[in-house]
């Protein structure tokens, strides 16, 4: 069996399908118990209303949680897909150097749980926390 290097798909940016790309998520790190990265929030995330909008959120938090916990079972020769997406918005914002947080819940056999915090670089405060449960299925052919 491949190392789980081989089995886990890029996760840069410049490699990421149209959609995933233009959250602007950036992940610095990952692990099977942690991932850490950055989005530049601005104008391009925004609403009619002028703050960014709850699906780049909601995006950011599927994708951190799925790269940790699919980095997570890499090694069985499985990836994790997510079932259920629970997103809270906290607080608005419009322009922001955001860090991304994530880290499992619970990691079992067949599911994972994880968590992911978007907070505010410059106050470290929370926009956005999300947890995403995860199922654990065998990589396609």
């Amino acid at each position: 069996m491949p190392d789980s290097s081989e089995q886990l798909p890029s996760v840069d940016l410049a490699d990421a399908g149209r959609f995933v790309a233009a959250s602007g998520f950036v992940v610095d790190h990952v692990s099977g118990t942690s991932v850490s990265g950055y989005v530049e929030l601005g104008p391009d995330h925004h609403t009619p209303w002028g703050v960014v909008h709850g699906g780049v959120y909601a995006t950011i938090v599927e994708s951190a949680a799925s790269i940790g916990a699919s980095a997570a079972v890499a090694d069985r020769g499985e990836f994790a897909v997510g079932v259920h997406n629970a997103t809270d918005f906290l607080r608005p914002a419009t322009e922001s150097r955001a860090s991304v947080t994530a880290e499992p819940l619970h990691q079992g056999r067949t599911q994972q749980l994880w968590q992911v915090i978007i907070a505010d670089s410059a106050s470290g405060k929370a926009l956005a926390r999300g947890q995403v449960r995860l199922q654990n299925v065998p990589l396609p052919n």
